[in-house]
């Protein structure tokens, strides 16, 4: 049984919530707190399997009760929000920067047409998320310079012109610090794929450019992709790249239920740049991915996984590196430098 905390302000959300929970019979719902304080209090004393948190609290916000939640009794939190305001987004990222796992649409209104959709994937993230081991913190280092020289295990001749990165549950915390350590004038465009919750993208995209040297924005069909910019998937397209540098997205139907894919970037830019990509898969659950990291590497192009010990849910990469198609395993921290290596040497 897993037993959860409902940390939410407003009654009305509250008992929709519990009630959607408790539907699934592998789910009890152990406390209910009504603003961050209470929640933080509650943890402590019930110490439940999972913690959903609401961003607007009284007392104090879901990212405040995050970071006392994970100092003082480490439990994995689904923040829950139903607001894609600039800082309800800043907020929930945040509070997954502070130890959050994920952020999810919350199933407010059962009369709505998407409430049994979201209501399934409520339930679903809730009880993959439970069994995440939130005890260990990678360490941030900001300004760390950067080694000269961080030679990979294999030698990768071509110049590499593009880097392609896929990422879901604890991706957007990875992906700030890749792109914060990265230097201003990285001279290749990155292309991101990051599984996050509708709404949410575009306020991802000011987060990390605003924790970022290089340039964040979410990828518009036909652009011309320059150096010193990352573009982002977004929200219901895949993405993808042409010969010429352009960004090509696509309504095609979803790759493993993933819309946008991994696999799907990966595969086109494996296509469009044949040896010159560098591919990065980075934490998150299931194996979106693998497949274009297949084509990626029949093209002879160059693939790093996040390792396990920094990874917060080792899914997407463990199943890469089962595929045989990943060149090195790095932690976080060290992957900044084996990009600017890659690209230097080319």
């Amino acid at each position: 049984m897993i037993r959860v905390l409902v940390a939410e302000d407003s009654v009305t959300a509250r008992e929709v919530l519990v009630a959607v929970l408790q539907s699934d019979p592998d789910i009890t719902v152990v406390g209910q707190a009504k603003d961050g304080v209470e929640a933080v209090e509650l943890a402590k004393r019930l110490r439940p399997d999972l913690i959903t948190m609401d961003v607007h609290m009284p007392a104090l916000d879901g990212f405040e009760a995050t970071k006392e939640i994970m100092v003082h009794v480490p439990t994995p939190v689904l923040i829950v929000s139903s607001s894609h305001s600039r800082r309800d987004v800043e907020l929930s990222l945040n509070a997954m920067r502070a130890g959050a796992l994920m952020v999810i649409a919350k199933p407010e209104n059962p009369m709505a047409e998407t409430f049994g959709s979201r209501r399934a994937h409520f339930v679903a993230m809730v009880k993959a998320m439970a069994d995440v081991k939130v005890v260990r913190r990678w360490e941030r280092r900001p300004g760390r310079a950067l080694p000269s020289e961080a030679p990979p295990p294999r030698r990768h001749a071509a110049t590499v012109r593009l880097v392609a990165i896929g990422a879901s549950t604890g991706g957007p915390v990875a992906l700030e610090q890749i792109l914060s350590t990265l230097p201003g004038d990285f001279p290749v465009p990155i292309l991101i794929v990051q599984h996050i919750a509708a709404g949410f993208v575009d306020g991802l995209a000011q987060w990390l450019s605003g924790n970022s040297n290089l340039h964040v924005k979410v990828a518009a069909d036909g652009e011309t992709l320059r150096a010193r910019c990352a573009y982002l998937a977004p929200d219901g397209s895949h993405l993808g790249v042409t010969p010429d540098g352009r960004v090509r997205l696509t309504n095609a139907a979803p790759l493993g239920g993933i819309r946008p894919s991994a696999s799907h970037l990966f595969e086109s830019a494996a296509q469009a740049y044949g040896p010159a990509v560098a591919a990065v898969i980075l934490t998150g659950m299931g194996r979106d991915g693998v497949d274009g990291l297949t084509a990626v590497r029949a093209g002879n192009g160059y693939v790093i996984a996040q390792d396990e010990a920094t990874s917060v849910v080792y899914g997407m990469p463990r199943e890469a590196v089962a595929a045989g198609v990943v060149d090195e395993s790095a932690p976080i921290g060290d992957l900044a430098a084996r990009l600017l290596t890659l690209v230097r040497r080319s």
